[in-house]
C-alpha cells in the first residue's frame, strides 16, 4: 500500500452557506487549486456536525445562515476544539462593516473576506491555512496554469 505524499495531499473544505449559488461559484473558485471541496453545510448547525465528523482542513463559512448563524456555529466548533487543532474556518460574509472582521475573529475564525467574494481576496485568505502536517501554505496554484 503507498503513502501518500502530505505535500500532494488535497487540503480539505466545507463550504457552509445557505445559498447554492455561492457554494458553486465557491467550488469552481477553488478547482484549480490543492484544496477539494469534500463537504457543503446549508445552515450552521450542519456546519458544527460536519466538523465535529471531522476531516476538514478548512471551513468557508457564511455569517448569516438560518437555525445557526456563522459566528454560533464557530464558537460552538473552537469550544470542542480550539484554533490549534481545528479547521482554518473563513468567515464569509457581506457585513462588511467596521468592527465586522473583529466580530468574527473573536468568535473565533481565522480570517474575513466580504461578499460578494472575490478569488484573490479569497486566496488571500486561504493563504494563511496551514497544511496538515508539512506547515506550507496551501496558496492557489495560479488561474489557467
Amino acid at each position: 500500500m503507498g503513502m501518500t505524499d502530505p505535500a500532494e495531499a488535497p487540503v480539505r473544505v466545507l463550504i457552509a452557506d445557505d445559498a447554492p449559488d455561492i457554494r458553486l461559484l465557491l467550488k469552481m473558485y477553488l478547482s484549480d487549486t490543492r484544496l477539494e471541496v469534500i463537504g457543503e453545510a446549508t445552515n450552521g448547525a450542519e456546519a458544527v456536525e460536519s466538523v465535529e465528523r471531522g476531516g476538514y482542513d478548512v471551513v468557508l463559512m457564511d455569517v448569516q445562515m438560518p437555525e445557526l448563524d456563522g459566528l454560533e456555529a464557530t464558537r460552538r466548533i473552537r469550544a470542542a476544539r480550539p484554533a490549534t487543532d481545528g479547521p482554518h474556518i473563513v468567515a464569509m460574509t457581506a457585513n462588511a462593516l467596521e468592527g465586522d472582521r473583529e466580530t468574527c475573529l473573536a468568535a473565533g475564525m481565522n480570517d474575513y473576506v466580504a461578499k460578494p467574494i472575490r478569488p484573490d481576496a479569497l486566496a488571500a485568505a486561504l493563504l494563511a491555512t496551514p497544511m496538515r502536517s508539512t506547515g506550507q501554505d496551501v496558496a492557489p496554484t495560479g488561474a489557467g496554469a
